[in-house]
């Protein structure tokens, strides 16, 4: 598998600090954007003579990305290019076309799929209500939670 080259270099050791570009920030909201998958693309089922349906791991994927933080700053081109990669998805699970999965894995990178690929986007999904995590389970004996001892530091 193909890298995207060394890992960065610590900021503080560079020789040049230009000024890094501010990343966007989208917060979740659930509102469901883009447009339905088009029907009849697929073509007809010839033992049946209905239209195809798109397999049920395309439409889940597809919903997946109209709910998305993500989506809030898609165009009409990148839904485009999306239905585009839908096509290819479909393919992969109906007809077991595994070989499809590398092109749809770098499609969806260009939208932000992963961690990594919204890192190097720069952008970052805020989750507003999430509360700090807690310790799975209570400190005991003489330990002490971290979080409280940073707050003794800090005042």
């Amino acid at each position: 598998m193909a890298g995207r080259g060394p890992a960065p270099k610590d900021p503080s050791k560079r020789r040049r600090r230009n000024a890094t570009e501010p990343e966007t920030v989208v917060v979740p909201d659930d509102e469901l954007r883009g447009p339905e998958l088009p029907e009849g693309v697929l073509g007809v089922n010839t033992k049946t003579g209905e239209l195809t349906e798109w397999h049920p791991m395309t439409l889940l994927w597809w919903n997946e990305w109209r709910t998305s933080p993500q989506a809030q700053t898609f165009t009409g081109t990148d839904w485009s290019f999306l239905v585009d990669t839908a096509l290819m998805h479909h393919a992969m699970w109906e007809k077991g076309q595994w070989t499809l999965a590398a092109e749809v894995r770098l499609r969806a990178a260009k939208f932000g799929a992963t961690p990594e690929d919204r890192a190097r986007l720069k952008l970052k999904v805020d989750n507003p209500t999430a509360a700090p995590q807690r310790p799975a389970q209570a400190p005991g004996g003489n330990v002490t939670d971290i979080t409280s001892r940073k707050a003794r530091l800090t005042g």
